[in-house]
């Protein structure tokens, strides 16, 4: 009975942590441009880690995107530490002068997403691939232009509406 208050406190304290918004101060007058810094080959790393700060696993992505003037398309190639692989095809349209829509395999009806300033909100649900099967897990998903060839993206991941872990990963356009 006390590991299971113990939990219920650290899961409601978890929950309870600050997040981005885009309404948040800006630190630079950059404008970012999804279409423009992924069009084109970008290396990034990356790691995932659990509730309790525990990095559980790190990855190296491939993204190779083609923008046409209204649609992208995006393919990541992931390759984990342990040599695992996945690859994830996305298809983002842009709905308005900041607004896109998203979709790509596992994903759970449209991915919703809004620019504003140097930073990029990203909003979906997805089935992840997991070694016993698949993980249904929300991603509130946070991209900083950090420069003309740089991005910082924080992924804030819940299972139920209970935060679960993060992902971090920074990008470079090459």
């Amino acid at each position: 009975m006390r590991h299971f208050f113990l939990l219920t406190f650290v899961l409601v304290l978890a929950a309870c942590t600050g997040k981005p918004a885009l309404d948040d101060e800006k630190l630079s007058d950059r404008a970012f441009n999804l279409e423009e810094f992924f069009d084109g080959r970008v290396l990034a790393q990356g790691q995932f880690q659990d509730v309790f700060g525990t990095v559980r696993r790190r990855f190296d992505v491939e993204v190779n995107g083609t923008w046409d003037g209204q649609n992208l398309r995006l393919v990541e190639d992931f390759v984990y530490e342990d040599g695992s692989t996945e690859q994830r095809i996305w298809t983002l349209t842009k709905t308005g002068p900041e607004t896109w829509e998203g979709s790509a395999p596992g994903v759970i009806g449209l991915a919703s997403g809004e620019e504003r300033g140097d930073t990029f909100n990203w909003r979906y649900t997805i089935d992840l691939p997991v070694p016993d099967g698949t993980l249904r897990v929300s991603f509130d998903d946070w991209m900083w232009q950090l420069s003309d060839d740089r991005v910082l993206n924080r992924a804030y991941m819940k299972k139920y509406g209970v935060d679960i872990g993060e992902v971090i990963i920074t990008f470079e356009k090459q």
